[in-house]
């Protein structure tokens, strides 16, 4: 009797391990599973309409300040020059505006390359300088 129970016991933890590894396997491949798919012209899935739309154009300064700057610029953290102090971006600007896109571009001091706006145009990022130094 207390074989059966055992080997009864043994086949019911099996079942729930078989379970659990499925259930586990399934949320892995959830995870890894591509996000998108590139649509070319031409293609089956450009011609079921799955074409992402085009960009409008770039975005305003006060959008990708909004998105990406305030939380430094907005604060001065970490030396960031503030929005709208005069003083602080008139020495930036002083050097040139050309100057001053290429170090936010690139990146300068503590400023990640683009302020973490990876996918902004540099026309964009130029017109977050502008929206930040009026």
């Amino acid at each position: 009797m207390t074989k059966l129970m055992t080997s009864m016991m043994v086949l019911a933890l099996s079942a729930m391990v078989s379970v659990a590894n499925a259930k586990a396997t399934d949320s892995i491949e959830d995870r890894i599973a591509p996000v998108g798919a590139v649509c070319v012209e031409g293609t089956e899935c450009a011609a079921a309409g799955k074409a992402v739309a085009a960009s409008s154009g770039p975005r305003s300064g006060a959008d990708v300040y909004n998105t990406y700057c305030t939380a430094c610029h907005g604060s001065g953290a970490m030396g960031a020059p503030k929005t709208g102090d005069k003083g602080a971006w008139k020495d930036r600007l002083a050097k040139g505006f050309n100057k001053t896109l290429a170090n936010a571009i690139n990146g300068i001091n503590l400023m990640p390359a683009k302020g973490t706006c990876g996918d902004c145009s540099d026309e964009e990022i130029g017109n977050a300088i502008k929206y930040m130094s009026n």
